[in-house]
Parts: structure tokens; C-alpha cells; sequence
């Protein structure tokens, strides 16, 4: 009902804001969509800007955290959402808002978190692990190529892998590569090539595109052929804004077709000047370790023992002559000086010995050999034995008349 008011008799602002909150309490829930143009968390409670698409108008939205949580993966700023909530009038503040009770994702939204799920999912599994990842050969004999018909990504690979190696070459499958038969399409082809044995390398091409385009590259099934397979795969989807999973899985994510081919394919120009800085190096190498060596053996050949071997010997001669003459001087003096004191013995032994005493006149008497030292120990006939410096005699005592000695 219509209020009626005048000048005179107005109605207070809580009495508007109470009707226009109980009018708007009888809209109920309702679907509304928009874009998330700010989010904020506090605590419990989920404050959301919700932007119209088209016009530009806003509308505040409160939810609890657990709402927003709710959806696989929660939506974030910018993404497009519908929100089932129900409008509703802050009286004491004056503001309108809406309380919501349900959040999904729509169009690409949607979209991109069924993706993010499958994500998820295979990498729980491992098949994006960096450790499964195969090396690239070298220089492969055969490039599997899988692309579109006659599209320009297949142009690209071959044109600047002609251009870096021009013996490269190709096994190509055109294929599908979007639409409802591209999964398909690419799982057989990929199954041919892997099958191959010349194949060393395969690459999947295509020139980009949207995110609905993109679709059949980040398929559950293709993902699962590609992580089966024993040749090494090489993903060239020219993008940047969006990554399937085929980048994921791959051994190697090249960002576009062109950018495959230089991963794949050594240039030969390159390879050619690194074996020419290699074999300088290995010259540059040799020649010193040569010249080391030279030049050590230049400085043992100039030592004394190599440069004149005779030299030492007759040095060693000269020494030994040496050696040798002061040894014979040094036994000869040590001779001198024995017979020097085998003289002063002997001279010694002759001044002490009775027989010097002898020549210069004296005798000993003996009896039985036995010396007589006085004459009262002698009885008159006694033979005695009388020595001389040079003989004796033997002679008969008769009387024994004591004298005394000569003053």
C-alpha cells in the first residue's frame, strides 16, 4: 500500500526503510548472476562485490566462508558466477544487500574448474611428475608430427627444422584437432607413431586458439596416452594464457610450434661452431699438457746426473780416492802411535826387568829356585845356583861369614 504522506504529517526514515526491507523480504530467493569484481574474507563470513556484466551496477553479497568453499575450486575474483541469496535491506544501515546461500561457476568458469578438478587428480596420480620426464635424443633420425590438415603449425615445424638441420625428417599425422572426433583422432595417431620404432620424438602442433578449442588437449584419455608412451612427447600448442593439460604431461611444453622445432632439432650452424670451440679447446689442451711436459723433461735432462752422467761418476771417483787415502793415512798413524807405545813398553818392561840388573853386574843365588836373600839362610855345602845377565853356575857354599854391608 501506497503511504500517505504530506508536508505537515511525514513519516520518519526507519518507517520507509521497515516497509521497503518487508517488501523486498517478499521477493524470496532469487538466481543472480554477475562477475566477482571483490572478495574479501573476514573470519566466518565472505564479502563479495558482484558486478552486473552488461551495466554498471554493483551489489554487495555475505555468505559464509563454508558457501564459498563449497564449489571445486572456489571461484575468485574475476571469475563469472550465479549466486542463489536473498536480497535484504539493512534498515539500520540503509544498504541492500544479498545473503547468499549458494555459489556456482558458469561458462568458463565452469569450465576451467571441471579442468582444474581433472588437474588435480592426475597429478595425485603422478603423471605430471617431473621424475617420469624423458630426455630428448639428441639428433632424432624421425620426427613424428601431429597437427592439423594443412595448418600452418605444421608448416612451422618443418620449415624451421628444415632450416636448423636440413637432413631432419618427418612421419606426419594430420589429424582433428578440435571438435568432437579430435580426441579420438589424436589418441590413434599418437598410438601409430609411438608404435614406430624409427619415430624418436613426437610432437603435437597447433596454432592456439580458445579455451573451448583447446579442449581435446587436456581429454583424461589423450593425457593417459601420452603417459603411457615409450617415445619421449613434445607439446607445441601456440598459447600462453591458458595451459591444457597436455603441457602438463608432456616431457616437454614448447610455447609454440616454431619454438618445438628448436627444442627438437639441433641447428647444425651451432653444432658446427661448438665442435670447432671444442676441437680448439681440445688443441689449446693438448698443446699445453705437451708443453708442460716438454718443458719438465727440458729441466730433468739439465740436472747434473742426466746432462753429464760421467761427471758424477768421476766425482763419486775422486771421493772414494779420497776417502780411501785418509783411511790408509789414518791406519798408518794409528800404527805409528801402537808401535810408539809397544816402544815405551817395551822400554818399560826392559828397565824393570832383573835381567838389567843383571848386566850391570848383580846375580841371583837360587836354591831349588828358590832366592837366597840372606847368607844365614844358606848351610855351609849347600849347592846354590848362581844367575847371571847371560848364563849361570852352580857352586858349593862353605862357610857362611856375615859382613856388613858397604856404607
Amino acid at each position: 500500500m501506497a503511504l500517505e504522506t504530506t508536508a505537515d504529517s511525514p513519516v520518519p526514515v526507519r518507517t520507509v526503510l521497515r516497509l521497503a526491507g518487508e517488501w523486498i523480504g517478499r521477493l524470496g530467493r532469487v538466481w543472480v548472476e554477475g562477475q566477482i569484481a571483490e572478495l574479501t574474507r573476514r573470519g566466518g563470513t565472505v564479502f563479495l562485490t558482484l558486478r552486473d556484466p552488461v551495466a554498471a551496477v554493483s551489489v554487495r553479497v555475505i555468505c559464509a566462508r563454508t558457501v564459498l568453499d563449497a564449489s571445486d575450486p572456489p571461484p575468485a575474483e574475476g571469475a563469472r558466477v550465479v549466486v542463489w541469496g536473498k536480497p535484504d535491506l539493512n534498515t539500520a544501515r540503509g544498504s541492500f544487500s544479498l545473503t547468499g546461500f549458494e555459489i556456482r561457476a558458469v561458462g568458463i568458469g565452469e569450465l576451467l574448474a571441471r579442468l582444474d578438478r581433472l588437474r588435480r587428480s592426475l597429478a595425485a596420480e603422478g603423471l605430471f611428475a617431473a621424475e617420469r620426464k624423458r630426455p630428448l635424443p639428441f639428433l632424432p633420425g624421425v620426427i613424428g608430427l601431429i597437427c592439423g590438415r594443412d595448418s600452418a603449425a605444421q608448416r612451422d615445424v618443418q620449415r624451421h627444422a628444415a632450416a636448423r638441420w636440413p637432413a631432419v625428417r618427418f612421419r606426419v599425422e594430420q589429424v582433428a584437432v578440435q571438435g568432437p572426433y579430435a580426441v579420438t583422432e589424436l589418441t590413434d595417431a599418437l598410438h601409430r607413431l609411438d608404435a614406430d620404432r624409427d619415430v624418436q620424438v613426437i610432437i603435437i602442433a597447433r596454432g592456439g586458439g580458445s579455451v573451448e578449442d583447446l579442449l581435446p588437449f587436456s581429454d583424461e584419455s589423450l593425457i593417459r596416452a601420452v603417459a603411457g608412451c615409450q617415445t619421449p612427447v613434445v607439446s607445441a600448442i601456440g598459447h600462453e594464457q591458458d595451459t591444457p593439460l597436455l603441457d602438463l604431461v608432456a616431457d616437454v611444453r614448447a610455447s609454440t610450434p616454431t619454438d618445438a622445432a628448436r627444442r627438437v632439432v639441433p641447428d647444425v650452424a651451432e653444432q658446427l661452431a661448438l665442435v670447432s670451440q671444442l676441437r680448439s679447446r681440445a688443441r689449446r689442451t693438448l698443446l699445453g699438457r705437451l708443453d708442460r711436459e716438454a718443458a719438465w723433461l727440458a729441466a730433468a735432462r739439465s740436472r747434473p746426473a742426466l746432462a753429464d752422467p760421467l761427471r758424477e761418476i768421476d766425482r763419486r771417483t775422486e771421493l772414494v780416492v779420497a776417502l780411501a787415502g785418509r783411511a790408509r793415512r789414518s791406519f798408518a798413524t794409528g800404527l805409528d802411535r801402537a808401535a810408539d807405545d809397544v816402544g815405551h813398553i817395551r822400554g818399560r818392561l826392559l828397565a824393570l826387568s832383573p835381567a838389567a840388573t843383571l848386566r850391570r853386574g848383580y846375580a841371583i843365588v837360587q836354591r831349588d829356585g828358590e832366592v837366597i836373600r840372606r847368607a844365614a839362610d844358606v848351610t855351609p855345602g849347600e849347592r846354590l845356583v848362581v844367575r847371571f845377565a847371560d848364563d849361570q853356575l852352580t857352586v858349593a857354599a862353605e862357610d857362611s861369614t856375615r859382613h856388613a854391608p858397604d856404607a
